[in-house]
């Protein structure tokens, strides 16, 4: 009985510091009258505890409104349960990240770790910061790291593999890489477009992208190929350099127009760019896609709600998102982790007069 109103004035103690909102493990230990390590071992299930002991200090937890700060638990462990999500864009000096292909695959990254109950850190990396990723890496705030497209930090990721961070890039599968992507068959995805602009007799097809990005430069290669398929010889005046902001296509579309090229469709390397280019071509009077037909890449969800609605090659970016966590997960957790790259699907919409308006086209692995 001479410990009862210890345990009493203990216990009011914890009333007031519960009303304040700062109820620690130190306090429900001392109303529980054990060690803080006995009520971490409760609080975990650890067999080494008694029931009756359990039960007391569940029912000050719950009293006291305590919530154990998994957060501090996990540092303790060597974990700080957040992955960064990183969108590389050392090649862009004007891409926003509200990007529409960057927003939907990143919604579905952040639905799939918040599966993992995990949080995410979002960030930019931008020109002239080529040791960015490394720099996010050795603050030591995330256990695992996405990164949205290579830019031109192929490098700079090999470094990141070789230092055994878990890594995953959604990105294309480059020659002897170290560390894993995810990511679309780009080379047969654009060839199968530009395939279907010849198909639909287009001779003088425009190539509209940078080619510094290695997706950019599978997807140029799929475009050569196709035009060779058809006993077409690329013309180089045609080969159009721009970067996936809008203002830049915008640009370089007018450029190309002024420069009195002749062409009758446009293979741009992303629907933003497509976009763009429709507008550059309606503002000088041409029509899409009686005088140029266009088709894009990506698929975002504004295509097929522009007018004319955009022929597009699909990227699953549901499974894409899935996948990349997936896979950075089973490298966190010590597993082994391969490269996947998903089909595409050709969804032939008004944009490049396609007969079969609103169908969609499988593509091959």
């Amino acid at each position: 009985m001479a410990d009862k109103p210890a345990a009493t004035a203990a216990t009011q103690e914890g009333q007031a510091r519960a009303k304040m909102g700062a109820v620690k493990m130190d306090d429900i230990a001392r109303m529980a009258g054990v060690s803080k390590s006995t009520v971490s071992r409760a609080l975990s299930g650890s067999p080494l505890v008694n029931e009756e002991t359990r039960a007391r200090i569940q029912a000050l937890v719950e009293s006291h409104s305590y919530r154990v700060d998994t957060r501090a638990q996990g540092l303790r462990k060597g974990h700080t349960h957040t992955i960064a999500v990183v969108i590389p864009l050392l090649h862009e000096h004007d891409q926003p990240i509200s990007d529409p292909f960057f927003l939907e695959l990143l919604g579905h990254i952040a639905d799939a770790v918040a599966d993992h109950g995990y949080d995410l850190l979002l960030s930019k990396i931008g020109p002239g910061r080529t040791d960015g990723m490394a720099d996010l890496v050795d603050t030591g705030r995330v256990d695992g790291l996405i990164a949205i497209g290579q830019s031109t930090a192929h490098l700079g990721l090999e470094r990141l593999a070789a230092r055994g961070m878990p890594l995953v890039v959604w990105g294309a599968q480059l020659p002897e890489q170290h560390y894993v992507t995810v990511g679309s068959d780009n080379r047969a995805g654009a060839e199968r477009a530009v395939a279907h602009l010849i198909a639909q007799g287009r001779q003088r097809i425009v190539f509209l992208g940078q080619r510094t990005v290695p997706e950019i430069r599978l997807r140029h290669e799929g475009y050569v190929s196709a035009l060779a398929a058809a006993g077409i010889e690329p013309d180089p005046a045609l080969d159009v350099p721009t970067r996936f902001a809008s203002a830049a296509a915008l640009t370089a579309m007018r450029s190309l127009i002024a420069g009195g090229s002749s062409f009758d469709a446009v293979f741009a390397c992303s629907d933003v760019i497509a976009i763009s280019a429709i507008r550059a071509l309606q503002d000088q009077g041409l029509k899409v896609p009686e005088d140029v037909a266009v088709v894009g890449y990506d698929d975002i969800q504004m295509a097929a709600f522009y007018n004319p609605a955009l022929t597009t090659v699909r990227q699953d970016t549901a499974t894409g998102g899935r996948l990349l966590v997936d896979l950075l997960f089973a490298q966190i957790a010590g597993r082994a982790a391969r490269s996947v790259m998903l089909p595409t699907e050709l969804v032939v919409r008004a944009s490049s007069g396609g007969a079969l308006s609103g169908t969609t086209t499988p593509g091959s692995r």
